[in-house]
């Protein structure tokens, strides 16, 4: 599995790169802490939903910590997507220590 850092991934926001983030958390979760321009699919939809993952395109998934957007990449891998998918490690908890500290830990 490809896996990104938070310093890696603001890296490649801040270059312009064209990738999708998808943030795999509760919707209750989101509204807490998100990274702007994340994409919401919840875990739990990710099975119907999962014509959102553009193919070819590279993506970043990512929740809390790594632990769901990993399954995620595991299903979207099973079930043939063509894209590079990245893990982002630590999830949006590494993105508050390494990135950004206004966004709220729980």
């Amino acid at each position: 599995m490809l896996e990104i850092t938070a310093t890696e991934l603001k890296e490649r926001m801040e270059a312009g790169e064209d990738f999708d983030l998808i943030d795999v958390r509760n919707p209750d979760e989101f509204a807490f802490a998100k990274i702007d321009g994340a994409t919401l699919i919840p875990f739990g939809e990710v099975m119907s939903r999962a014509d959102e993952f553009e193919n070819g395109k590279d993506t970043v998934v990512m929740c809390r910590s790594g632990v769901r957007s990993a399954r995620v990449i595991e299903f979207l891998e099973g079930s043939g997507h063509d894209g590079k998918l990245f893990n982002l490690v630590g999830g949006i908890l590494a993105w508050s220590d390494q990135v950004d500290p206004t966004i709220p830990k729980y």
